[in-house]
């Protein structure tokens, strides 16, 4: 094995010890899975797992953590100033509740699964899109539906408890364009990730 083949590798490993950072230019999909290959990866595997179209859960994500692996919801002050806690149990690149995960890992099985692991994260998203569409009838494309679902709940989506929140709809909207933008973007550059990543690493 050459040198520029160990130092290829090396490199490689380096990267995927960093996939926690954000990625640089979150407004591109093909900008994210570049930057953070194994991603793509997980995305995919939610996608054949659980039906869900890759430019939805990552559209949301987005929204939710800015793809930040330890993001938190903010501080609750008591009186303005005292603090008393975080205003939810969110947490993570998907800002899953903790009840709502102990959920995921109660019906999938996936014990011990992380909120700070974006592969775990990836897999509750697509659980929480499948589920949407069994139990509100929601599309998995419809991604502008599919958050309101994932912000209010399924039983607040059935009551339509987001008509009282016109603010979350206009976020809603921004998923929904994001994603279009997503898959716009997934679609030019896609075939560079689904083809065998050791050849192209050998391919110079």
């Amino acid at each position: 094995m050459s040198i520029k083949h160990i130092f290829i590798i090396f490199t490689l490993f380096s990267l995927v010890s960093c996939s926690t950072l954000p990625p640089k230019n979150p407004e591109n999909i093909c900008s994210i899975f570049e930057q953070n290959t194994d991603w793509y990866f997980a995305a995919k595997k939610a996608k054949d797992k659980w039906g869900v179209p890759i430019h939805v859960p990552m559209s949301m994500m987005y929204q939710e953590s800015s793809f930040k692996h330890d993001a938190i919801p903010p501080m609750d002050y008591f009186l303005g100033f005292i603090p008393i806690g975080r205003v939810s149990s969110a947490y993570g690149y998907s800002q899953a509740k903790t009840m709502t995960w102990n959920d995921y890992m109660r019906e999938t099985g996936n014990n011990g699964a992380d909120r700070d692991d974006f592969d775990d994260a990836m897999d509750f998203m697509g659980w929480f899109i499948y589920k949407s569409q069994k139990l509100n009838k929601t599309s998995k494309w419809d991604a502008y539906n599919q958050y309101l679902n994932y912000h209010e709940g399924w039983g607040g989506f059935k009551r339509k408890s987001y008509y009282k929140k016109k603010w979350l709809m206009a976020v809603s909207r921004k998923v929904e364009k994001r994603a279009k933008r997503y898959s716009a973007q997934l679609k030019k550059c896609e075939a560079s990730f689904t083809q065998g990543w050791w050849s192209r690493l050998f391919s110079s």
